[in-house]
């Protein structure tokens, strides 16, 4: 499904469509197994989603053959995965030691050392993984990136469908509407807003979105406002067509991932609002101690490619798999969406009669309506719900592309309107309940 990196860079493009972001999943016929010296078991167990036995197996690889690159490399992606970062850097760092020039090494401890906002670190890293523009991007960025004023923020959402639109300041000017969506990396503005708040790019580059050529730029925000939460210092992208117009007019803007997981944020959909607080510990505890209150147990969550936020859930009696989970963006009526050869191998019912022409990722891209009896994600469920699924979908889309991890499917916008969740990303947690959130 995710078949172009040049889309998942650009967050700032519109149009994403049911197939964009299925992120990391399990294979449907997947088994487990013990470290083999050339790393096959080991890669088996990482494909399948079984993380920390993936990582133990590359360990035992590493200490039969210390000079292993692949096992080195792939063991620091398990600890990346989970904002392990200690772990993620340790091994990272000798699989650089053993091979300075891999790009994939390179890549994954850039966005190690982002993810911490050690920015400084990141851009040599992400240079020598050749990404030029984010390397001249962060290092860009002056003071502390994503600086927090306030402890919480909530924002009522102005609309839900066919996106859900929430009002938000940049640099001080009067609230904007923007939509968000964690199938997207960065915080982005349309053209005339970047334009409104004063921006230079700091980095530029053509490419091409939906069959038009268009320019996509890079720059720093001084300050970006939700509710009683100010971020400061936070990258930004910004696109327009070659005239120098929008791309796009639904909205102002798009809020990804990186905003929300430098913050304790609630998707409260059943409340149509936006939750955002100082990840303290304080609101970590109040959080889990909420939850264990309305009997609500902590889902695993994952994070892939710098910003694809994955957990456990099943598909028509799949089992718990590694399932993507996106909140926001305009993915229509579908609650969930798979590879077809998942939508076989499950016994999904799919309409061939019905073919649904939309984009996916910058691309044309043609999807069918499909039922499963059963979707699931923890305690919440849907049972025989409109969802999608995609012919000729990879179940894996290896680096760079994708995670590697064979894809079950993802859940999407539509899925979530009853429930209220919170993602923890020191803690890795994801709380799912339904009703609004108190």
């Amino acid at each position: 499904m995710a078949d172009d990196r040049a889309w998942d860079r650009r967050s700032l493009l519109r149009g994403a469509a049911v197939v964009a972001g299925a992120a990391a999943a399990a294979p449907l016929l997947g088994g487990t197994g013990t470290a083999q010296a050339d790393g096959g078991d080991a890669d088996a167990l990482f494909k399948a989603g079984k993380f920390e036995q993936a990582g133990r197996a590359y360990e035992e690889i590493l200490k039969k053959d210390p000079t292993n690159l692949h096992a080195a490399r792939q063991r620091g992606y398990v600890g990346l995965l989970g904002n392990k970062f200690p772990d993620a850097e340790k091994f990272l760092t000798m699989a650089l030691k053993l091979a300075p020039d891999d790009k994939e090494t390179n890549q994954l401890l850039g966005d190690c050392y982002m993810r911490q906002d050690k920015f400084a670190l990141s851009v040599p890293r992400w240079r020598a993984g050749g990404e030029e523009g984010y390397a001249k991007w962060f290092a860009a960025v002056r003071g502390t990136p994503y600086e927090i004023h306030g402890d919480i923020g909530r924002v009522e959402w102005k609309q839900l469908d066919p996106e859900p639109l929430v009002e938000a300041s940049v640099n001080g000017g009067a609230p904007k509407l923007f939509t968000f969506y964690t199938g997207a990396p960065n915080l982005s503005l349309s053209a005339s807003a970047a334009k409104q708040a004063g921006l230079n790019p700091v980095y530029k580059e053509k490419t091409d979105f939906e069959g038009i050529s268009i320019w996509v730029y890079y720059g720093v925000l001084d300050s970006f406002k939700l509710g009683g939460l100010e971020l400061r210092n936070v990258p930004v992208g910004w696109s327009s067509t070659e005239s120098g117009g929008d791309v796009g007019t639904d909205d102002n803007g798009l809020i990804g991932t990186w905003v929300f997981y430098h913050l304790l944020t609630t998707f409260d959909y059943a409340g149509q609002s936006l939750i955002l607080r100082r990840p303290t510990p304080a609101a970590a505890r109040k959080v889990r101690a909420d939850a264990a209150q309305r009997g609500t147990r902590p889902l695993p969550v994952w994070l892939s490619r710098d910003h694809d936020v994955s957990s456990i859930g099943s598909i028509a009696g799949s089992g718990p798999r590694v399932m993507g989970v996106n909140f926001g963006g305009r993915s229509g009526e579908a609650a969930a969406g798979m590879p077809g050869e998942v939508a076989k191998q499950l016994g999904v019912r799919t309409d061939y009669d019905r073919p649904i022409e939309t984009f996916a990722h910058s691309h044309p891209a043609t999807t069918y309506p499909c039922y499963p009896k059963e979707i699931r994600l923890g305690a919440a469920v849907a049972k025989e719900v409109y969802c999608e699924t995609k012919p000729g979908g990879q179940v894996n889309v290896p680096w760079p592309y994708g995670p590697g991890i064979d894809m079950t499917g993802h859940f999407a916008h539509c899925f979530f309107k009853p429930y209220n969740i919170t993602l923890d990303f020191t803690h890795m947690n994801l709380y799912i309940a339904r009703g609004k959130a108190t």
